[in-house]
């Protein structure tokens, strides 16, 4: 997930906004702490919506693609 990583590490402000459209539980605070460390999405991700490690980077992984 290390170039998963840097592409939300360098696009965090301009994702953030669609990433609260595809995971609207995540709050502001949330996106706010973030900051775009996509180990840290993948477990706000489990704790919100009840993902397994491996559903939560498969859905950040699969998101990114489209963006």
């Amino acid at each position: 997930m290390d170039a998963t990583n840097d592409i939300l590490l360098g696009k965090w402000h301009e994702l953030k906004g669609h990433v609260r459209e595809q995971w609207g539980k995540l709050t502001d605070d949330d996106l706010t702490q973030l900051s775009g460390k996509t180990e840290e999405l993948a477990g706000v991700l489990q704790q919100r919506y009840g993902y397994d490690k491996a559903k939560a980077e498969t859905e950040i992984n699969d998101w990114l693609s489209k963006h």
